[in-house]
C-alpha cells in the first residue's frame, strides 16, 4: 500500500496524535495550524476509514490553496488523489496527480514553504520539494498499474526512483521497490521481484518508517508462494501481519489476510483459508476499498469452490465481478484515457512550441554567424597583403626580443650569483685569516722550540720549552676551531645555493633571511668599500619551519634586500646631512601566513611608476645597472608558492616590501 507523503512521519499517527490534532482543529484560529492538523487526521484514517481520510485531506488542500503554500498544495493533491483512486474515482485521481506533479516540478514552489520540518529534518526547501515529487511519481505509477498502463507505470517509477536517489530518500525507495517487485511478480520474474522487495523492506527499516515494510513482506510471501515455497511464504505473511497490526494498517492487513487465504487454499487447509478470507473482507468494510473487496470476494469464491459449495462460490464470484465492474466501467476508463490523452497533447504541444523556439533561435544564430563570418572575411581579405608584408618583420622582431630576454634573464642570474659569491667570500675570509695567522705563529714557535732543543743540556730552558709547546697546542686548537667555522659557513651557503629541483622542504625562514641579509651586505661591500648601512632585524622565533623551495625564496629575499641597500646608498650619495642609511628586516607569524618585511629609508618609489615595478624589464636604475627582472622573478616565485608580495612607499621617506607565504 502506498499513501502520499507517508514518510513525512517516522511512525503512523497514534491516538495521542489524533487527540492533539483534533484539539488543534477545534481550538485554533490559525489556518496554518489547522492545515497541519487536517493532514495529520487524514493520515490517521489512511489505513482504516478512507471516507474520513479524504474529508480531512481535502480540507488540507483548500487551506493550502488559500495560504498560497504550493508544497502543501502538491502534497494534498497527492494524498487526495490516492484516496480517490482507492475509492474508485480514477479520472479525478489522475487529474490531481498530474496537477501535483506540475507544481512539484517547479522550483518556484519552494518559496514560502512553511512547516518544512514536516517534509525533512534539515528544513531545506529543495529537499522538501524533491520528497513531494518522488511520492507523486510513485503514486501515479501505482494508478497506471491499476488501470493496466504498464508502460506508463515503469516511466513514473523510473522518474520517482531518480528523484529519490538524488535525495537519498529511503522511505520513497522502499515504496518504489515494493511497486517494482509487484510489477515483476505480475510478469512471473519471481527472483527479480524478491530482490526488489527485499530492498524495499531494508529501506523501510533503515528509514525508521515501517508502514511500507508490511506490504513488502506480503509481496515477498507472494513471490515464495509462486515458487511453491509455502514455508517461506507463510513466514513472511505472518511477519507482514505483525507489522501491519503494529502500524494499524487495515489496508495492508487486508492484502496479507487474502494472501494467507490463498496460501491455505493451495494447501487444501479450507478452514484457515476461509477464516483469513473473511477477515480480509471484513476489513474492506472499514476501508471501503473496492479493489481490495474484489480481491477478498475472489478468494472466498475459490475457497467455496474447493468445498464444492457451488452456490456460495458463484455468489462471491459475482460480487467480485460487480466490484471490478464498478472500478473499471467503460465510462470511467474512457474518462481516464481522455485525461491522459489531454495531458499527452499538452506535453506534446509544449515540446513542439519549445522546438519551434529553438529552431528560430538556431536560424537567427546561423544568420548572425554568417554575417559575422562574411564581415571577418572581408576584413581579412583587405588586410591580408599588409599582414604578409609585416609578418616577416614581426617574426624577426620577436626572435630578437626572445634572444634579448634570454640574455637579460641570464644577466640577472649572474648578477645574483656575483652578489652571493662576494658575500660567501667575505663570510669565510675571517676564519681563513685566523687559520693563516695562527699557522704562521705556530711556525715561528716551532722554529724557536727547535733552537732551544739544539742547545746544550745545561743551557736549555725546560720551562720555556713547555710554554712553547702549550702555545703551539693552543694555536692548533684555534686553527681547528676556525677551520670548522669556515667549513660550517661553506656548508650553510651550499645548502641555500645548490641547484633546486623545485621541491618544497621544511625551512627555517629566520635563518634563511638572516643569511641572505649578510650575503647581500658583504656582496655590496665587496663591490664598493665606501658602502655602509645600519641593519636592523626583528625575527619572530615562534615561526619555526615552513614548506618552501629555499633557493627560490632566498633569491626573493636577496633581490629585496639588495634593492633596499641600493636605495639607501643612492640617497647617501646625494649628500643629505645627518642621513643614516638603514635597512630593517623582520619576520612575523600571522595566523595561517608568515610575513617577511624589508624596509629602507631611501628615496622611495615615484607613484607614477609604482604599478609597473613588478613588470618584466622595468627598472628605475640607470641604464646598465639593472635588468628589470629582479622584482618580476620575485613576484612569480612568491605567486608559485601561493603567496603574495606588496609594496608600500612614500617619496622621500623610503619603501617597504611585504612578502606573505602560507604557513604550512
Amino acid at each position: 500500500m502506498s499513501f502520499g507523503q507517508q514518510y513525512a512521519y517516522y511512525h503512523a499517527p497514534d491516538k495521542t496524535d489524533y487527540d492533539s490534532a483534533q484539539a488543534t482543529l477545534l481550538n485554533t484560529m490559525s489556518d496554518t495550524a489547522r492545515m497541519a492538523a487536517c493532514h495529520q487526521l487524514g493520515f490517521y484514517f489512511a489505513g482504516s476509514n478512507r471516507d474520513s481520510c479524504y474529508y480531512f485531506l481535502n480540507r488540507q488542500l483548500g487551506l493550502a490553496r488559500k495560504l498560497g503554500l504550493k508544497l502543501w498544495e502538491a502534497d494534498a493533491l497527492d494524498n487526495t488523489a490516492f484516496v480517490l483512486w482507492r475509492l474508485g474515482n480514477y479520472p479525478e485521481a489522475l487529474q490531481r496527480f498530474l496537477d501535483g506533479v506540475k507544481i512539484a516540478e517547479d522550483p518556484a514552489s519552494e518559496k514560502n514553504a512553511w512547516g518544512l520540518e514536516r517534509f525533512n529534518a534539515n528544513k531545506d526547501p529543495r529537499i522538501a520539494r524533491l520528497i513531494v515529487l518522488a511520492q507523486l511519481h510513485f503514486d501515479l505509477s501505482t494508478l497506471y498499474e491499476e488501470a493496466g498502463y504498464s508502460d506508463k507505470e515503469l516511466v513514473e517509477l523510473s522518474k520517482g526512483e531518480n528523484v529519490a536517489m538524488e535525495n537519498h530518500d529511503k522511505s520513497a525507495l522502499a515504496q518504489i521497490n515494493t511497486q517494482l517487485g509487484s510489477y515483476y511478480l505480475s510478469r512471473h520474474s519471481v527472483d527479480t521481484a524478491i530482490t526488489c522487495l527485499q530492498k524495499s523492506v531494508d529501506f523501510a527499516e533503515q528509514s525508521g518508517f515501517k508502514l511500507f515494510e508490511g506490504e513488502g513482506l506480503n509481496y515477498i510471501g507472494n513471490g515464495y508462494l509462486a515458487k511453491g515455497d509455502y514455508v517461506s511464504a507463510k513466514k513472511d505473511y505472518l511477519r507482514s501481519v505483525f507489522v501491519n497490526t503494529e502500524q494499524n494498517n487495515y489496508a495492508g492487513l487486508t492484502h496479507t489476510y487474502v494472501s494467507l487465504a490463498n496460501l491455505f487454499t493451495k494447501q487444501n487447509n479450507i478452514d484457515s483459508a476461509l477464516y483469513y478470507a473473511r477477515e480480509g473482507l471484513a476489513l474492506t468494510k472499514i476501508t471501503h476499498d473496492l479493489s481490495d473487496a474484489a480481491m477478498a470476494y475472489s478468494s472466498l469464491s475459490a475457497v467455496f469452490k474447493i468445498k464444492n459449495n457451488i452456490d456460495s462460490a458463484f455468489k462471491y464470484q459475482g460480487m467480485a465481478l460487480a466490484a471490478r465492474d464498478s472500478l473499471n466501467s467503460a465510462e470511467k476508463v474512457k474518462q481516464f484515457e481522455n485525461v491522459g490523452f489531454t495531458e499527452q497533447l499538452r506535453v506534446q504541444q509544449l515540446e513542439e512550441e519549445k522546438a519551434a523556439v529553438q529552431n528560430k533561435v538556431r536560424i537567427y544564430a546561423m544568420l548572425a554567424g554568417l554575417a559575422v563570418v562574411l564581415l571577418i572575411t572581408l576584413i581579412l581579405y583587405r588586410n591580408n597583403r599588409q599582414k604578409q608584408k609585416t609578418n616577416k618583420i614581426l617574426e624577426k622582431t620577436l626572435s630578437n626580443l626572445r634572444s634579448t630576454q634570454a640574455q637579460l634573464i641570464q644577466s640577472e642570474k649572474m648578477a645574483s650569483l656575483g652578489e652571493l659569491t662576494a658575500g660567501i667570500a667575505h663570510e669565510i675570509q675571517n676564519p681563513l685569516n685566523f687559520v693563516n695567522n695562527f699557522s704562521e705563529v705556530n711556525k715561528e714557535l716551532i722554529e724557536e722550540l727547535k733552537s732551544e732543543k739544539l742547545k746544550a743540556e745545561s743551557e736549555r730552558d725546560e720551562e720555556l720549552e713547555s710554554q712553547l709547546l702549550n702555545d703551539i697546542e693552543q694555536n692548533l686548537e684555534k686553527i681547528n676551531h676556525h677551520g670548522k667555522r669556515a667549513d660550517a659557513i661553506v656548508k650553510g651557503m651550499l645548502q641555500h645555493s645548490r641547484s633546486s629541483a623545485g621541491v618544497k622542504e621544511p625551512t627555517d625562514v629566520n635563518a634563511l633571511t638572516d643569511e641572505y641579509l649578510r650575503l647581500a651586505y658583504h656582496g655590496l661591500r665587496a663591490k664598493d668599500n665606501s658602502f655602509n648601512a645600519t641593519m636592523k632585524t626583528d625575527y619572530d622565533d615562534s615561526i619555526g619551519k615552513i614548506n618552501v623551495i629555499p633557493q627560490d625564496i632566498g633569491r626573493v629575499i636577496l633581490n629585496l634586500i639588495t634593492n633596499a641597500f641600493y636605495a639607501v646608498d643612492e640617497k647617501r650619495k646625494s649628500g643629505i646631512e645627518n642621513y643614516a642609511p638603514t635597512v630593517s628586516v623582520s619576520t612575523k607569524k600571522l595566523n595561517d601566513k608568515v610575513e617577511i618585511k624589508v624596509r629602507d629609508n631611501g628615496s622611495g618609489i615615484p607613484q607614477k611608476v609604482l604599478d609597473k615595478i613588478f613588470q618584466p624589464f622595468f627598472t628605475t636604475k640607470p641604464t646598465g645597472q639593472g635588468t628589470g627582472l629582479g622584482l618580476s622573478l620575485s613576484y612569480d616565485i612568491v605567486k608559485a608558492h601561493d603567496g603574495e608580495i606588496k609594496v608600500m612607499t612614500k617619496e622621500g621617506e623610503g619603501s617597504e616590501f611585504v612578502v606573505k607565504l602560507p604557513y604550512q
